[in-house]
């Protein structure tokens, strides 16, 4: 452990007016606190909070942040409390060991719900001070690098959460190198193997090609210098967790991997750094689509630099970033270059952002929808990468990597995602989940009620465009569910002879403890409630004796005597569903869905089209249908599945795997139902269950008649 006077050295190279007398104070009283508290490793606690404190003099930061580090546990381990600390270090500092101490007490890797809300909890301690997540990713980075004195399973628990977290977290913060230490902590933890591995390959690497970051750091200042432009060259190997991830990212081996070595180049001026590009040009070939020029378009966080890959010596591909010196002060630090001190005053970076308009920009929009909505936003926000798009009048619009022209519509206003129906990049139709590049130009065509498809889903990237699109779906899916709720009623009515007034639907609504007719319509369209238990409610005598068997031979109205029937495979229709009849020569008549897609090639046919409709009363469990059920992959699982389709007195006619996965599996279950209401309270039961990932209602068009 480091002395005071020690850490005092570090805070006064870079800020020589530094409060020793406050920093020496902070330290015997923190000193005293944790006295006679020991690490799991057996040291002295008090030299954790010291050496967290050290992290941050690296980064510059004040005199405020530095002695929040050295007291960041005292309310929580010791008998200290916030009003000691404001009497003692002022209000400033009690409200940022008090903000650490909450952070530290939010279990952010607990269940989804709770971590949702628990992630709003660290945003609004992020929004009120900035410096309390400095502190906090101080106390992590020394956590992890001493990890190894904890339990294993401890150990695995807290790298996972470094990993989905933190480690995002300081990546978002621009504070890049300790984003990578983090990660490679983190991977050293949960997959030594892989990670000794890829350092082994690396020592036979440099064994078998020699020291390749000298020498190509050597070419890069030769050709500096006979362009006569002063700059400094940095090489490295790109760390072992980063290589690993290109690996699994590109499904490569190592071997087959080309831009393994990272080289920054770090000059005075703007007017520098492009005339440096031009001179690693003119040397080495460029490779194709691997450019990006974030001086003139920065990131939020405030990086800006100029990156290019190169094929360099021997055809290895290295990557190298040209920046000058205020902008490699924001690229070390990130966020934190807003705190940091220069020869005793706060340094005026022109490129440092403020924080509070950076929370903004994080944050904006991410408390729209509910919990899971918005801790799926914030971890897609944290990790992204961005690209920049113009709009046809040269306004630049901010994406993150992988975003598409649906999410760039919606980036631009929710009207505009809502009724987009197709986008033209650079004066060229493409189609919706066409992934955006750096520089790219995007138009939106949009038409008049066109509404937000489910698939959508699955083609946007950002928090914004899934929020938008859930909401617009919920909305529909309320007005679908009502819609098909008041056919199901109406039908349920029609059977004992009664009709579904809107005064005897309200009456029904009332009695059952619902808010009105519609709410009842939509639980009976949603398969929460059958439409026989409104009819019971209001007339049970009548539905009691009405209860007829449909005979399944010839369950359907408007077939002649002499015409046989069966249902399509392609759509596999069942009561309660609209359906229309295809003669076929030799083959009767086969009833699909009146929304099948098999029934476009008809269109023309319309001789061969029979109006059918199914009889109402209560039909045998003979139809069957076919469910796309996605699982988790755990013991167990298949088994409660089965049962809860039995509960529903369903029955399995077939079960067959499609796909199988480490952590889930994929599998087509046939069930026998009654109806089109029985179909909706297997699935609903089925959604229910935490193991069902998926589940949708599976047709295969390969098996039209």
């Amino acid at each position: 452990m480091i002395d005071v006077e020690d850490l005092i050295a570090l805070v006064g190279n870079y800020n020589p007016r530094c409060n020793a007398d406050l920093i020496r104070k902070a330290f015997a009283y923190g000193f005293k606190m944790h006295d006679g508290q020991t690490r799991k490793s057996g040291e002295p606690y008090f030299s954790h909070p010291v050496a967290v404190a050290a992290i941050l003099t690296e980064q510059r930061l004040d005199d405020a942040t530095i002695i929040t580090a050295l007291l960041h546990d005292t309310i929580e381990d010791t008998r200290s409390t916030y009003t000691e600390l404001t009497a003692m270090f002022g209000e400033e500092i009690a409200e940022l060991v008090d903000g650490v101490t909450k952070l530290t007490n939010l279990q952010l890797s607990s269940t989804e719900s709770q971590q949702a809300e628990n992630f709003r909890k660290l945003f609004m301690a992020m929004s009120r001070d900035l410096r309390v997540i400095l502190v906090k990713l101080g106390d992590r980075l020394h956590n992890m690098r001493t990890i190894r004195s904890m339990k294993p399973e401890k150990q695995a628990q807290k790298a996972r959460e470094t990993m989905e977290i933190f480690a995002p977290l300081a990546g978002r913060m621009g504070m890049q190198w300790m984003r990578e230490e983090l990660e490679d902590l983190s991977f050293k933890v949960l997959n030594p193997e892989a990670r000794n591995s890829i350092m082994r390959r690396f020592l036979t690497l440099q064994r078998e090609a020699g020291d390749v970051v000298h020498k190509i750091t050597a070419d890069i200042r030769h050709e500096l210098e006979k362009a006569q432009i002063e700059a400094d060259v940095y090489g490295r190997a790109k760390k072992p967790y980063s290589i690993w991830r290109k690996m699994q990212e590109k499904d490569l081996a190592f071997s087959s991997l080309s831009d393994i070595y990272g080289f920054r180049v770090i000059c005075g001026n703007v007017a520098d750094c492009y005339r440096i590009l031009g001179v690693i040009h003119q040397r080495w070939r460029a490779v194709p689509g691997r450019f990006k020029d974030y001086i003139s378009q920065p990131k939020s966080n405030g990086y800006r630099s100029i990156h290019t890959t190169v094929s360099g010596r021997d055809g290895k591909r290295v990557e190298v970033q040209i920046r000058t010196r205020e902008m490699h002060e924001v690229a070390e630090a990130g966020v934190a270059a807003h705190w940091s001190y220069r020869e005793g005053v706060r340094a005026k970076n022109p490129f440092a952002v403020d924080p509070a308009k950076w929370i903004a920009t994080l944050t904006e929009r991410l408390d729209e929808g509910d919990t899971d909505e918005f801790l799926e936003n914030v971890k897609l926000e944290m990790y992204s990468d961005q690209v920049f798009c113009f709009t046809p009048k040269g306004d630049v619009i901010q994406l993150p990597r992988g975003a598409t022209p649906l999410d760039y519509a919606y980036a631009i206003h929710t009207r505009i995602g809502n009724s987009c129906v197709s986008a033209k990049i650079d004066g060229i139709r493409v189609p919706l989940w066409t992934r955006l590049k750096n520089g790219q130009s995007v138009e939106i065509i949009t038409a008049e009620g066109q509404r937000p498809q489910s698939s959508w889903i699955d083609i946007v990237t950002t928090g914004r465009a899934k929020a938008a699109i859930r909401r617009s779906l919920r909305e529909e899916d309320r007005g679908r569910f009502v819609k098909l709720g008041h056919e199901l009623t109406r039908a349920a009515f029609d059977h004992v002879g009664k009709k579904a007034t809107d005064k005897a639907l309200r009456t029904a609504a009332k009695m059952l403890g619902l808010a009105d007719e519609s709410d009842l319509l939509a639980r009976v369209g949603s398969a929460e409630m059958p439409a026989r238990r409104v009819v019971e409610t209001l007339y049970p005598d009548l539905a009691q004796a009405t209860a007829e068997e449909v005979d399944a031979k010839r369950p359907v109205v408007g077939l002649t005597a002499d015409q046989t029937f069966r249902r399509a495979q392609c759509c596999q229709p069942v009561p309660g569903e609209r359906i229309v009849g295809i003669t076929y020569r030799g083959q009767g008549v086969v009833v699909h869905a009146i929304d099948c897609p098999a029934l476009e090639e008809f269109e023309d046919q319309t001789a061969r089209w029979v109006d059918l409709h199914w009889h109402s009363g209560r039909h045998a469990p003979v139809f069957t249908i076919s469910l796309d059920v996605t699982i988790s992959n755990d013991a167990g699982v298949l088994g409660r599945i089965c049962t809860l389709i039995g509960e529903q007195k369903a029955n399995i006619s077939d079960l067959r795997f499609t796909d199988r996965k480490p952590d889930f599996y994929r599998l087509i279950i046939d069930v026998d139902l009654r109806d089109v209401e029985h179909l909706h309270m297997v699935m609903t039961a089925l959604e229910a269950e935490t193991d069902v990932a998926q589940i949708s209602r599976h047709r295969d068009l390969t098996k039209r008649p």
